[in-house]
């Protein structure tokens, strides 16, 4: 029934900027912890960043300083801004939704940086 929907992947060369989003087929309200995954071949799935429902938020390492998160409550749609993106930076960027102990996961949109 949860459906979870990202979108605004594509190709971007390095320095340059995409903002994620995904859209959620309830209210948001609803999910203790929403975040963005990542995962590119020969990894394992990979925080990137996420935030709670009282508003915390954290990022993976790599990307603080350069990307953000945020929500949309009227929208029930989750943002991930990213900046200054570099090629280690390329990967499949999954949305994902935690209510109580059951997570949900959207299909990912592939990011691609390079010249």
């Amino acid at each position: 029934q949860v459906q979870l929907v990202e979108s605004g992947g594509g190709l971007v060369q390095p320095g340059g900027s995409l903002r994620l989003s995904c859209a959620a087929s309830e209210s948001i309200f609803s999910y203790n912890n929403m975040g963005w995954y990542r995962q590119s071949p020969g990894k394992e799935r990979q925080l990137v960043a996420e935030i709670t429902s009282g508003g915390i938020t954290n990022y993976g390492e790599s990307v603080k300083g350069r990307f953000t998160i945020s929500r949309e409550y009227t929208k029930n749609t989750l943002y991930l801004q990213m900046n200054g993106l570099k090629p280690e930076d390329t990967a499949v960027y999954f949305c994902r939704a935690r209510r109580i102990a059951m997570n949900y996961w959207g299909k990912g949109t592939l990011v691609t940086v390079s010249s």
